[in-house]
């Protein structure tokens, strides 16, 4: 097995969490302790469980912390659609970064998919 940093959603997530870091600053200042603080909380808990998942080494344990990863982003898209609602991210940014997050969602559900444990006997 490779390491966390040798996924392709890894990857992803951390591009992106790069991004959510670089529009946020341009925040209003208030917002540092509320919206700023959630989505870097939400967009680096992506990358992180999906690392510490990987160095589990099990495919259930993996799963589980892919879920988590699943749940914090779909966190991160509601705060990302509420910055463009209230004016502090621009259309072109919230597009650009709404279409990664999608791809990572699939990608995250893809890897769902392939560490899901196998299920045996005739009732499934």
């Amino acid at each position: 097995m490779g390491e966390f940093h040798d996924l392709n959603v890894w990857q992803k997530a951390h591009e992106l969490t790069i991004d959510v870091y670089r529009v946020t600053a341009l925040f209003p200042k208030q917002e540092m302790y509320g919206l700023v603080s959630q989505m870097r909380r939400c967009a680096v808990s992506v990358g992180s469980n999906t690392a510490e998942g990987k160095g589990r080494r099990g495919d259930v344990e993996f799963g589980r912390f892919i879920q988590i990863a699943s749940g914090s982003l779909t966190e991160l898209e509601y705060q990302l659609l509420l910055s463009k609602d209230l004016k502090y991210l621009p259309e072109s940014d919230y597009h650009a970064m709404n279409a990664r997050l999608a791809e990572i969602n699939r990608m995250l559900v893809s890897l769902q998919q392939k560490v899901k444990p196998a299920r045996s006997g005739a009732n499934n």
